[in-house]
């Protein structure tokens, strides 16, 4: 069976009427098959499934799309070498197969190959590099199995220290014999991922309700919240999924998580040498484990990351980044340099949390990534829990799998392996128009539509940002098709500038010459 083409037009687009619309069918009492709680990669993944297999859907989520953990990842499709460390093979394989969809059919505009360097060093590290080099050889085997070609992630190969400091100009010469050279892929932005998903899923049929909250189960469906009015009402529903992630106790008690901290760091690219690579540098104690620094195209580099345990008691919607997390992630990468970074250097910072199902005693660094689908036999809730970014495709077919299971009447099978998101060009499709790089980067085929949107405002193709190539179209979008509702859920989640302090005010004190409508009223 073929490739199913991305959707275009205003079937697609989420906006405040649409909003308006839905809520009122709902608040009606117009059933649907299927309820999702929770719009992350993964609730917003398992709407588009159910949506299109057949079955009627809402999706409500209390905050705003990518509000939670999905926006704090790494922004990597990645193949897994810590699984494979630590042998979980059928995590790194399945890993392996999504990053394969992901970048071959679902969201190829929001994929890009990102070449990795591990450095090769004298002395006692030589006898990890040689287990890691192994375990790099088993993904690339992985790599090939999942149906990636070299062309799109080339094989690993080695190179020397000459060449090893062109890729990453500030590594450090001492006892430096050179470096493994290998690639995995890179997401644009982990939110963008989000929201094309909501709009696929839109679509097809999806009501998405953000500032929708939960507020109870039902025997059949939930009680929702309109945090916007304060009103409520009930969602009818012959199904419910709870994709809250780490916020899943909420509605199912008896799972039961062990949440962790993941930190990042933001700093300029230019401090260390503008690095054309992602470094890899071993955790001092933890085998299998890396602190890396990601170059990304906004001209910062990412460090990450940690795995600490959190109080189950609190969970921020905004997660920090600890003293003790900063301090370890800036000592272990200068480490690895020839410069020593210090927190003057840091210029964002940011923290996700993983819903780690809580198996073992231990460190959650220990934890498995593998996810689970729980029901309640009550209930009859459907909870799905851990995984990560990378592989919510298959989570969220799962959830669906086991409500198709119940659901009387025969429906289609699961698509979403060969459906591709909103902006994905077609294989063999004409070449994307010309269009200004950053758009094409995060809309793919949209782009040059949504530069057409300026025709008569030439100044919403000017950066909203000074030195950053966010436009004033992508602003205008984002209200009239990715359902933003509020000047944060543009800075924040559909143009990512609130990553970095300076920038956002920035784009806020813009805000008003470039979209009034986006200003909040005063007090």
């Amino acid at each position: 069976m073929g490739l199913i083409a991305a959707p275009r037009g205003p079937a697609s687009f989420l906006n405040a009427e649409r909003r308006r619309l839905d809520l009122e069918r709902l608040a009606e009492g117009c059933a649907v098959d299927v309820l999702v709680v929770g719009g992350g990669v993964t609730g917003t993944g398992a709407a588009l499934d159910a949506a299109s297999r057949g079955l009627s859907v809402a999706l409500v989520e209390r905050r705003d799309l990518a509000n939670g953990t999905s926006r704090w990842s790494s922004k990597l499709a990645h193949g897994g070498l810590r699984y494979l460390a630590r042998g979980q093979f059928d995590v790194a394989w399945e890993s392996a197969r999504e990053r394969g969809a992901l970048a071959g059919v679902i969201a190829p505009h929001l994929i890009r190959a990102l070449p990795q360097l591990i450095p090769v060093r004298g002395g006692r590290a030589r006898a990890r590099t040689g287990m890691i080099e192994a375990g790099i050889h088993l993904g690339d085997t992985m790599r090939a199995l999942a149906g990636t070609s070299r062309r799109r992630l080339p094989v690993m190969r080695h190179i020397g220290a000459a060449e090893a400091r062109l890729w990453v100009p500030t590594l450090t010469e001492s006892q430096l014999r050179g470096a493994i050279l290998s690639w995995d892929a890179q997401l644009e932005d982990d939110a963008r991922l989000v929201v094309a998903l909501a709009r696929t899923a839109a679509a097809h049929g999806a009501r998405v309700l953000t500032y929708c909250e939960v507020t109870g189960l039902r025997d059949a469906g939930a009680r929702v919240r309109d945090v916007r009015t304060g009103g409520e009402f009930d969602v009818t529903a012959r199904h419910v999924i709870n994709a809250t992630g780490v916020w899943a106790g909420g509605l199912a008690p008896a799972v039961k998580l062990r949440p962790s901290r993941g930190s990042h760091l933001l700093l300029p690219a230019a401090k260390l040498g503008r690095p054309r690579a992602m470094l890899n540098l071993p955790h001092p104690d933890h085998f299998g484990r890396f602190v890396f620094a990601i170059p990304r195209p906004d001209g910062l580099v990412m460090v990450g990351l940690t795995d600490e345990p959190i109080d189950q008691g609190v969970i921020p919607d905004v997660p920090e980044v600890t003293a003790a997390d900063e301090s370890f992630l800036l000592d272990t990468l200068s480490a690895g340099l020839d410069v020593r970074l210090s927190s003057a250097d840091v210029v964002g910072r940011f923290a996700g949390l993983r819903p780690l199902l809580a198996c073992a005693p231990g460190s959650t660094a220990d934890l498995s990534r593998r996810h689970a689908v729980i029901t309640d036999p009550d209930s009859g809730l459907v909870t799905v829990v851990g995984g990560k970014l990378t592989t919510y495709r298959r989570m969220a077919e799962e959830a669906v799998d086991l409500v198709a299971s119940r659901h009387p009447g025969p429906l289609r099978p699961c698509l979403t392996r060969r459906l591709q998101l909103i902006g994905a060009p077609a294989p063999g499709s004409r070449p994307i128009p010309a269009a200004p790089d950053g758009l094409t980067r995060r809309f793919g085929a949209e782009a040059a539509e949504l530069a057409g949107l300026a025709v008569e405002r030439q100044d919403l193709l000017d950066p909203v940002v000074a030195g950053q190539d966010v436009l004033g179209v992508e602003w205008l979008a984002a209200i009239e098709r990715e359902g933003a509702l509020s000047l944060d859920d543009v800075v924040d989640r559909r143009c990512r500038l609130g990553l970095v302090s300076a920038w956002r005010a920035e784009a806020i004190a813009a805000a008003e010459r470039v979209l009034p409508a986006l200003v909040p009223a005063p007090a």
